[in-house]
């Protein structure tokens, strides 16, 4: 390791001092007036040149390579009015700026231009959605919008159910999928009633999703990923919002610990927020006929976050969460789970340099319970503790980007579990993993071309392998209408699920480390029916993703992307273990004593996406065509097993639309149909008693009394009924004064009260199907 810390502290310096003094660099921020806050994505550039940038989530710009002279800066984005100063820059020159943007949108038309086009044809933008709350808030909302409700609409985002569903993206599990808030993991980011997360919507800043073909500054994670960040408070004033809805209240507040004036000196901010759900007793009085007992999710959420900002750009902030969910089925089972992190992040801008460095270190905390009140055996427990620090660099030279860094998270995990034949699996493990990477982004004269090729080396110290990751992504506008796009690149992780993701209701969600080569099969056989030795406990993928972008009409956009993931190594826990794996057993074959299986998966799939929007009327389909398989070997028999996963929707649909009215906007309708194929179970064969001696040898099997076992067919060759539900929502704001607004929300979700089925009882042969109709009201007051 010691011949990659030279390289980048080679990088540092160099790039730290700059490469020529014949021209110059103008640097800086652009902030909202009005409150302080850094706004991302606006463009920045030179009137009458090709020179131009946009803000990152900092709000921060570079634009170098200037060559002497006069110029006119631009400073716009949709939301606010444009800025234009002008400057006279020398040879060697740093020009540091700090822009302050006021609300409205005042602009010319060839800027709004400018504005919507820059973003598209100078990043690649392949398999990634940037949301912001805006956007969240167009769709009908139970409650205060969420995150977690418009993650459902994204193209290939697979959801499983109101009650304790899961997100699967693109043929992913969610253990593969990474989630970061402020750059610190979060290991479970939604609650059991799938319609909330545990981020809250008005502190969000913004969120990236991606669905593929990520590049190297993301590592840990074989399928996807969802980098969420929020704002760091009002800097000016104290503000806040207080809200209450038929399923829950939250309150944020925010505001200056020392004020930011317009010269840009040293501020320093708070924010805070808490939301809580009273769900388990409202229900009882307004939502009985969908549970007489009353709908049993409850959750609290708390967030806090501290923000310094030095005069040069600088910033400090010190973070911290507590989330928790409690779930109790009665008669059937309870869980809870509670997470606990806190963390700190940087930015550094250094005084003589184009440099931006970025840092976090963060530790967090997850810990989830699960009982069944009928059955004394089936109890499960996970906990997992990680703590994960990491300093990026980036390099501005031009048009051209140079981004590199390094990262290492330590991770302690354990859990025990009763598989369906009584068999314990126990296990307890600590890891350390190191990674390191470099992404450089080049920018063709005319922009036809945009190229980012990546490389992460990724170390998992603990069982001594070495990962090395390539990746890439390109896109070649045609035109600046017509623009096609790639990307692709090998990935690895160790983190696995606790359970197994062939259960079709799975309340619990549990993680464990990468086990022992000793405690999983040692050899497995492929997709093909090839024996392969199992080499190590990381688990592999590889993506590649093709895509077209078109924009028409002035007002369309169309998206389409095929991709395919394939996953050369899923573990599992074994769901056919009946022998503990000790030296009495060693002629038992391994399928029957091992903790974790080795499976392969593949998914394939082809997304459009098609936006209009104009004014005051939005409009978004997205439909989802994806074919996911697994394979599972049994060395044994000599076979390979074919089955399709239990999230694999073979269509799915998306109709989303919002309109504002009145004279003032002050009104708004929001609307969203969802239909979705059904999804793969395993039917009922027949039944059998089962017997659990637990270890006696003087047990009757003759006058015991036994539980009734079901025996299965085909594994998920059965397909449930199909998924549709229509929500909508109406919105009504009234502005007080310039700082307070009342804000009622009215909808209900599943509007014409479709039965969409949740599970079937296999004894009671009882179905229990998906949330009706609920009816909902939210009054919110922010000042």
């Amino acid at each position: 390791m010691k011949k990659f810390r030279f390289i980048f502290i080679f990088l540092f310096l160099k790039f730290s001092l700059g490469f020529s003094q014949s021209s110059a660099t103008i640097r800086g921020f652009v902030y909202e007036k009005a409150s302080g806050e850094p706004i991302p994505f606006t463009s920045v550039y030179l009137k009458g040149t090709t020179i131009g940038a946009s803000t990152d989530l900092n709000g921060f710009f570079t634009l170098s390579k200037v060559q002497p002279g006069n110029y006119t800066i631009l400073v716009t984005n949709l939301e606010y009015d444009t800025i234009r100063e002008s400057i006279s820059l020398k040879a060697g020159d740093l020009l540091n700026k700090k822009f302050f943007a006021v609300k409205g949108g005042i602009r010319l038309d060839e800027i709004e231009v400018t504005t919507q086009s820059t973003d598209k044809i100078e990043n690649t933008q392949v398999s990634v959605q940037k949301i912001d709350p805006i956007v969240i808030s167009k769709l009908p909302s139970v409650g205060e919008p969420d995150l977690a409700q418009y993650l459902q609409v994204l193209p290939g985002v697979t959801f499983t159910g109101d009650q304790g569903g899961q997100l699967y993206i693109r043929g992913g599990l969610p253990v593969q999928n990474k989630v970061l808030l402020d750059g610190l993991t979060i290991y479970n980011p939604f609650h059991s009633i799938g319609l909330f997360s545990v981020f809250d919507n008005d502190i969000m800043k913004n969120a990236d999703v991606y669905s593929a073909g990520f590049g190297a500054e993301y590592g840990g994670r074989t399928s996807s990923v969802m980098d969420v960040t929020t704002r760091d408070g009002n800097k000016k004033n104290l503000a806040g919002k207080v809200s209450a809805s038929t399923f829950g209240a939250k309150a944020t507040l925010e505001g200056p610990l020392k004020k930011l004036t317009d010269n840009g000196n040293t501020s320093a901010s708070f924010l805070f927020s808490g939301k809580h759900s009273y769900l388990p007793q409202t229900s009882k009085l307004l939502y009985s006929y969908a549970n007489p007992n009353g709908l049993p999710f409850n959750y609290t959420d708390l967030y806090g976050k501290l923000s310094l900002n030095s005069t040069s750009g600088s910033k400090l902030s010190l973070f911290g969460f507590s989330f928790n969910d409690r779930v109790n089925y009665s008669d059937i089972a309870s869980f809870k789970w509670n997470s606990l992190g806190a963390g700190t992040n940087f930015v550094l801008v250094p005084e003589n340099s184009s440099l931006l460095i970025e840092g976090v270190i963060a530790y967090s905390n997850y810990k989830i319970d699960f009982n069944n009140p009928l059955l004394e055996s089936d109890s499960k427990n996970s906990s997992i503790n990680g703590f994960n620090a990491g300093f990026n660099f980036v390099k501005f030279i031009g048009r051209q980007e140079l981004k590199f860094g390094f990262e290492g998270v330590i991770t302690s995990a354990a859990y025990e579990i009763s598989n369906p034949f009584f068999a314990k699996i126990r296990l307890e493990r600590s890891t350390s993993d190191v990674g390191a990477y470099a992404k450089y982004k080049y920018i063709g004269k005319r922009k036809r071309l945009v190229f980012e090729p990546s490389f992460r080396l990724q170390y998992y110290a603990t069982l001594g392998v070495m990962s090395p990751e390539p990746r890439a992504a390109l896109k070649w506008n045609i035109t600046p209408k017509i623009r096609f796009k790639g990307a692709g690149g090998l990935y690895s992780q160790t983190l696995m699920a606790a359970n197994s993701d062939r259960d079709v209701v799975n309340l619990f969600y549990g993680f464990i480390n990468a086990p022992e080569k000793s405690e999983i099969s040692q050899s497995y056989l492929d997709f093909r029916g090839n024996s392969q030795p199992l080499n190590s406990s990381v688990q592999k993928a590889w993506h590649s993703v093709g895509g077209f972008e078109f924009d028409f009409l002035k007002y369309f956009e169309l998206n389409i992307e095929v991709y395919q993931k394939f996953f050369n190594q899923v573990i599992n826990v074994n769901r056919d273990k009946v022998f503990s794996d000790t030296p009495a057993n060693e002629n038992k074959p391994e399928e029957t004593r091992k903790d974790f299986v080795v499976e392969q998966g593949r998914a394939r799939g082809l997304d459009i996406v098609l936006k209009f929007e104009r004014k005051r009327f939005y409009f978004w389909a997205v439909y989802s065509y994806a074919l996911n398989d697994r394979w599972v070997g049994n060395n044994t028999l000599n076979t390979v097993y074919n089955y399709p996963p239990n999230f694999d929707r073979r269509h799915n649909v998306n109709l989303v639309s919002s309109y504002s009215f009145g004279k003032k906007r002050n009104w708004e309708l929001n609307v969203r149909w969802n239909l979705g194929t059904g999804f793969p179970f395993t039917k009922t064969q027949g039944y059998l008693p089962s017997f659990n001696p637990g270890g006696n040898i003087n047990y009757n099997f003759n006058t015991a009394n036994g539980l009734v076992n079901f025996i299965p067919a085909e594994l998920n060759q059965g397909r449930l009924p199909d998924f549709h539900r229509l929500d909508i929502g109406i919105k009504y704001r009234y502005k007080w004064n310039a700082r307070n607004t009342i804000e009622v929300n009215a909808g209900a979700t599943n509007v014409y009260n479709r039965e969409n089925i949740f599970y079937v009882d296999r004894f009671t042969f009882n179905r229990i199907d998906q949330l009706p109709i609920l009816p909902n009201i939210n009054l919110s007051l922010s000042f």
